[in-house]
């Protein structure tokens, strides 16, 4: 090829990579457009003290802008007793979230670890049982549920929002995928060494599984934040009430206060926003792994 012609190629290439570019750039931009507008929405109605007003400014752009913020409507809903108890109901819900969580890894962790590496009898029937477990849904089996925790005394109560949902066929089988793949000679060398299966699980695998602990945690987080069909049928007072609960007594049949909603709707996002922040890193990471493995 003489330098005439590869002089007249590479500004092709060039703007042609310059067009890629460009294109990627905007779709990045709408993606993220359409992703955040309604969470910016919902922050700049929090801050508006007219329900009416609220709902008079949506459909234009007038629901992305407030000329007057005041945070009256976090602090009519920010008590923690009377009718707009939802500072209350925010720590029930961190209270529920932070349990489920924490027991939900221990449960869920050691499960997949005894599947992986245990010396059980047909663990490869019960790792089937396990994935069709995930299969059911969770709604056909959700009144079984509330009549055997009725009968058992347990409802309106922290428990019966913790403990249905600590064990998770979906969590178990993710780390033992993640256990499964790490290798053998460590378990081996530390069987020679003496350590039990419990100080293995522990002290060697527990560590490596930063990544699988933090996605684990993340979705279970997301799960137990996001229950409303179960904390409504086994919670008949303030007491125990998350806060996806209390919101929707915001929405009457006569009227709809949406400037307290979006409050309230504010204060829900933000644990679960920090929850995300928090592991976002092992996140992250886990699924990286999991492609480059893949």
């Amino acid at each position: 090829m003489s330098d005439i012609a590869l002089a007249r190629v590479v500004p092709v290439e060039r703007s042609g990579n310059i067009s890629l570019r460009l294109v990627q750039t905007a779709c990045i931009f709408i993606i993220a457009l359409v992703v955040i507008s309604p969470l910016f929405m919902l922050l700049v109605a929090s801050l508006k003290d007219d329900r009416f007003q609220i709902l008079a400014d949506m459909g234009s752009f007038r629901a992305f802008w407030v000329s007057n913020p005041t945070l009256a409507n976090f602090q009519e809903i920010g008590h923690f007793s009377g009718e707009l108890a939802y500072g209350r109901y925010l720590v029930n819900s961190l209270l529920i979230l932070t349990v489920t969580v924490a027991s939900g890894l221990v449960v869920n962790s050691m499960a997949g670890f005894v599947l992986a590496w245990g010396s059980l009898r047909g663990k490869a029937v019960l790792l089937s049982l396990v994935v069709a477990l995930y299969v059911i849904p969770q709604e056909s089996i959700i009144m079984p549920l509330v009549v055997m925790m009725s009968r058992a005394g347990m409802t309106d109560t922290f428990a019966v929002q913790i403990l249905p949902w600590v064990a998770s066929p979906l969590y178990i089988f993710l780390f033992y995928q993640f256990f499964a793949q790490l290798p053998k000679e460590l378990y081996e060398a530390a069987e020679i060494d003496g350590a039990s299966i419990f100080r293995i699980y522990r002290s060697i695998y527990l560590p490596l599984s930063l990544p699988a602990l933090a996605t684990v945690s993340i979705l279970m987080g997301i799960e137990s934040w996001n229950q409303y069909l179960w904390p409504t049928l086994v919670t008949q007072t303030d007491y125990a009430r998350p806060i996806a609960v209390a919101i929707a007594t915001f929405f009457g049949q006569d009227s709809i206060y949406w400037d307290r909603a979006m409050a309230a709707s504010v204060l829900m996002m933000i644990p679960i926003l920090a929850l995300y922040l928090a592991f976002q890193r092992w996140f992250v990471s886990s699924f990286v792994g999991s492609a480059v493995k893949g």
